[in-house]
């Protein structure tokens, strides 16, 4: 069965135990596709006993440090430890441009043997594919955030079940839209809005979305307790509730 590994999940300021949200999608058949790089996850990958050449997809949600700030050492660690194999980035344009500025600041067009990455723009619009492989159908949706964000919707081909993610937002139309009848819904709970939820909004998107689950992620962690965020949300949604954790692989 395909697997979700929480990588971080903590809000824009981490601490020892928490790192910033991020997570992979590991399918039956395919290679794992990475969401987010706030942090360099390529110790992650080797802890978790997968080959870091066999990650080939990795999207970026928008432009902000705890989301892409571990883009470049990510990309220069695998180079370092040579890698060959071929790597594809998705993101939104506004995302995108400023990744390759910030490459291209490092100078990495003069890092020599560089393996190949293909950039892919994605356009600002619900329902975009992103991903289309052999495990899952990943579309995007843009979100309400302070600079141009896209959440996810996820299927597994393998089984039919469907992850919504709705990455940073406050509530909005598109995430509804994500969250539709999944099976299961990270939602982030850094709120109050602008530009974030709380974990009641993120159980009310949940309640009036019919989602099967919902998993709080991008919470405060600095001098904050998160654990009460549960209690918030099943006040108004009352099907299954967690609380995501660095390092929880959940079933999918």
């Amino acid at each position: 069965m395909a697997k979700i590994v929480i990588l971080g999940s903590a809000a824009a300021v981490n601490d020892a135990t928490h790192d910033y949200t991020h997570f992979l999608l590991i399918g039956d058949q395919g290679s794992p596709i990475l969401v987010d790089a706030g942090s360099n996850p390529l110790g992650k990958l080797k802890n978790l006993g997968l080959d870091y050449t066999s990650l080939q997809d990795v999207i970026l949600t928008h432009f902000h440090p705890d989301h892409v700030g571990g883009v470049p050492n990510m990309l220069m660690s695998m180079w370092l430890i040579g890698r060959q194999a071929p790597m594809r980035v998705f993101g939104l344009h506004h995302c995108i441009n400023r990744i390759e500025d910030t490459m291209e600041a490092y100078s990495w067009q003069d890092w020599p043997d560089f393996f190949p990455i293909a950039f892919h723009r994605l356009s600002e619009r619900d329902g975009i594919t992103v991903v289309d492989n052999v495990d899952f159908h990943i579309t995007a949706y843009p979100v309400k955030h302070f600079v141009p964000t896209i959440g996810l919707r996820i299927v597994n081909k393998h089984n039919g079940r469907v992850l919504g993610y709705s990455c940073d937002t406050e509530p909005c139309e598109s995430v509804y839209k994500i969250a539709d009848n999944v099976d299961m819904l990270i939602h982030e709970a850094a709120g109050p809005p602008p530009g974030h939820s709380t974990a009641q909004q993120a159980a009310q998107i949940a309640r009036d979305a019919n989602a099967k689950s919902l998993y709080l992620i991008h919470y405060q962690v600095w001098n904050t307790d998160p654990q009460p965020l549960v209690d918030e949300a099943a006040a108004i949604y009352d099907g299954p509730i967690t609380l995501c954790n660095d390092f929880d692989i959940y079933d999918f």
